[in-house]
This record gives structure tokens, sequence and C-alpha cells, in this order.
């Protein structure tokens, strides 16, 4: 008998701070009885919720089953920066700008941005969690000043509309004097990221899928013609599974040795009062990343997406077992307070109110794993750290070759090679996290 079990489960670490800042959810609907269904989808992030959006698509009588480890926007949904980025976002470049084909995956970007769109005007998703803003790459040093240059020109080679900002118009948009210049590109919405997952969900329950939240997939095998998936208390029966659970696909027994698992660290901070809101100036929402990669990235947010707040992000450290540690959490604070401070010196000595680490995967060639793993089985997982906008597209891809469809998205991904092989433990973990470090000094101004 063929079957998977799950060596570990999901472990968080401090607050999802994007769902903290909204009202309360209704309890969690675990699933607690045997059940059956036509496809089931593990994992209700970003990937696994528009799996299942378009499997409806495809065929609207389909009985489609969600199951989410812990609460909607709780995992990696509720712990990213919020930035669905059209362009090319390499993370692993010196300036963003990919390797392949641009054209192409910016294509591929703006259909995961066009299926976001569509989801937010179909469900009724509030606006403000779904902002068309752009966004901008700020830049300090005269390095990073020379990379955005670097990049304008290669968008511009691609005919992509992006401008250049000084200091003032950077002080202008951010309050700060910190930054030097700036690159303004208009294709990037700013996500209120739980707030979009949880008006996604809540608009497919209305479509007729059903949800289960608190139920993890302890593992599942195959009987017959079935999966039998099984939860800490029921179990459900389908032809069809489809993992969206990123790196966590190595839990169950694939891609083992291939994937790199991460942790980037997150601040956020307690409401800004209309005292500081004078303070601070600036404009009421806008979202910089850093022109190196391994810089900070800063957004700010209004009453619309959670109150009047700041979140910065940094640091990163590579955790093979998916435990994020409480030593890296507390040393990211300690240098995201510092780049608080730096950046907003009339706000300086402002403690966070919340603090959390956020899992993410990536593969050393920067491919996914989405495609068929077995009969009856699909994978749309590894994002490369882009999980708004690749996560999408992963769980599109997913759904479409579960279902024999085919698209410019499934095209892409049955179109991908598999990881490369990671080098063997210590040396990845202590290799990588020193290259991190390094990289993390070098970018550390920006």
């Amino acid at each position: 008998m063929i079957g998977y079990r799950a060596k570990r489960l999901p472990v968080q670490l401090g607050p999802a701070a994007w769902n903290a800042i909204l009202p309360p959810q209704p309890d969690a609907t675990p699933l607690e009885r045997e059940i059956t269904a036509d496809v089931v989808v593990i994992g209700a992030g970003f990937a696994g919720l528009s799996a299942a959006r378009r499997l409806r698509q495809i065929d609207p009588k389909l009985r489609v089953v969600v199951l989410e480890a812990g609460m909607l926007a709780e995992g990696a949904a509720g712990r990213n920066s919020g930035f669905m980025i059209d362009l090319p976002h390499d993370l692993q470049s010196e300036d963003y700008a990919g390797s392949g084909d641009d054209r192409a995956q910016i294509a591929l970007n703006r259909k995961a941005i066009g299926f976001a769109r569509e989801a937010v005007e179909e469900f009724g998703i509030d606006r403000n969690f779904f902002d068309e803003a752009g966004k901008v790459n700020g830049a300090v040093s005269a390095a990073a000043q020379a990379h955005n240059q670097t990049y304008a020109k290669h968008l511009e080679g691609l005919g992509e509309a992006c401008e250049l900002l000084d200091a003032q118009e950077m002080l202008a948009l951010t309050g700060s004097s910190h930054y030097q210049s700036g690159l303004y590109s208009p294709g990037t919405v700013m996500l209120q990221p739980a707030g979009y997952i949880r008006g996604l969900a809540m608009g497919l329950r209305w479509d007729g899928v059903k949800i289960f939240e608190d139920t993890p997939a302890l593992g599942f095998e195959r009987v017959g013609p079935d999966w039998q998936i099984e939860t800490p208390k029921g179990q459900v029966t389908a032809p069809k599974v489809i993992l969206t659970v990123n790196g966590h696909l190595e839990s169950f027994g694939f891609a083992r040795g291939r994937l790199m698992q991460l942790f980037l660290y997150a601040v956020m901070s307690p409401e800004l009062d209309t005292e500081m809101l004078k303070r601070l100036g600036g404009q009421a929402r806008w979202g910089i990343t850093p022109s190196d990669p391994m810089g900070t990235t800063v957004r700010r947010i209004d009453t619309g997406q959670g109150g009047n707040r700041i979140v910065v992000r940094t640091c990163a450290s590579l955790r093979p077992g998916m435990r994020p540690g409480s030593g890296g959490l507390a040393r990211a604070q300690t240098v995201m307070q510092r780049k608080f401070d730096q950046r907003f010196p009339q706000l300086a000595g402002l403690k966070m109110a919340h603090a959390w680490a956020g899992h993410l995967c990536l593969s050393l060639n920067g491919v996914s794993v989405t495609r068929q793993l077995d009969t009856g089985l699909w994978s749309g997982c590894v994002q490369n750290g882009l999980g708004t906008a690749r996560g999408t597209l992963a769980g599109i891809a997913a759904a479409e070759m579960a279902m024999g469809e085919t698209s410019a998205i499934s095209t892409h991904f049955n179109s991908e090679t598999a990881p490369r092989r990671l080098p063997p433990q210590p040396f990845q973990q202590i290799g990588a996290n020193a290259v991190l470090r390094w990289k993390e000094w070098r970018a550390r101004a920006e």
C-alpha cells in the first residue's frame, strides 16, 4: 500500500500580526468525521485557496475540501510583507533582475494579480486589502543607488514603466530622510495579506468549498482508486489530492535534500496616535523593498488595513528542521528596532507591538515543485520567497494539472526542472547562515 506521512507539522513563532490587527475570526471548524470529496487541497494559504477557486472555475459541481493545519491567515499567509509583485524579483540576484525570460515571468505574475483581482470583485473582498498602489525600491548607499539605476535600465529595456525618486521625494513619501533615492514601479499590489486570505476563504465557502481549520493532514495512503487522508479527528477520502504546503512538502517525503527552509523576521509598531503621525509626516500608505535583496523591507499602513502602523522586515536564517528559533527572533528584534530608529528618529524608541517569524522555501535553481507526484497526487509548492504571486500561480497550475487543463500557467510549471540537490549537512546550514549574515551586514544600511 502506498502512503505518505508528515514527519513534522508547521510550527509558528510569534503572532501573525496582519491577522491580529483585524477583527477576531469565528472559531475554527475542524474536521471531526469521515467525509468524501472529489479533490482535497492540503494547505489554505495563497496556493491552496487559489487551487480551490480554480478547481471550482473548471467544474462548479466539484466537491472540494481544503484542510488547514492551523487557523486561516495564521501561517505564512499572515506572516509575509504583503507585496504581490508583477516585475522580476529574484531574491538570489544583486538587484532583482531575473536570469530567465523576464517578459514571460511578468506576464505570469500579472495573471496571478488578475486572478486575485477577480476574486476581490467576485467575493466582495475589502479593496483596502488589495491596494494597487505600486512599490518603491529604496536606496541609501552609492552601491544601492547603482543597483536601482541598473534595474531601471533593465525595466526600460523590457518596456516597463518606472520612475526614479530623489531624496526629497522619498522624504515626502515616507517621512524619512534615511533614503537617498528610490525606484517606483506601479504594478505591485499592496495586500493586507490576512484580510485577503480571510476574504478569499469566506467567498469560497459561499461558493460551496468546505474549509476545515485546525485540521492538519497527518498522512494519506492509497486505498483502491482513492486517497484516504488522516486528520487528528477525521478522515477524507478522495481520488485526487493537491499538496499546497510550500516547504512542508519535504515533511511528506518529497524533494528531500533539495529545499532551503528559511525564516524571515518582522516587527509591527503599535497604532500611531495623532501626535506621532504629525511627527512622522509622509503619506498614509506606502511600501519599500530594499534595492539590495538582503536589506530591510518597510511598509506603512492606515486604518483601512488595520491601523496606522509601520512594519519592518529583515534578517534571515536557514532552519532545515522548519522550526524557528527564539534566539533568531530575539536577535532580529534588536536589529529591526535599530533600523526603525535609524529611519524614523522622530519616533525613535517606540517599542514594537508585534514580532514574528515567517517560513519561506527556496530552491537553489529558483524552481517550484508544481507537478504530479503520484497517481492522483499533485503539488503546488516551493514559492522561492514570493508566496503571494508565485503561490497563487502554483495553486492555479496544480488545479489545472489535476483536472487535465492546459494554460500558459500550467505549461510554465510543467516545463520546470527539478530542484538542485543541496550540499550535505552540517555544511549546508553553517555555510548558508554565514553567507546570509555576510549579505545582511553588507546591506546593513539598506
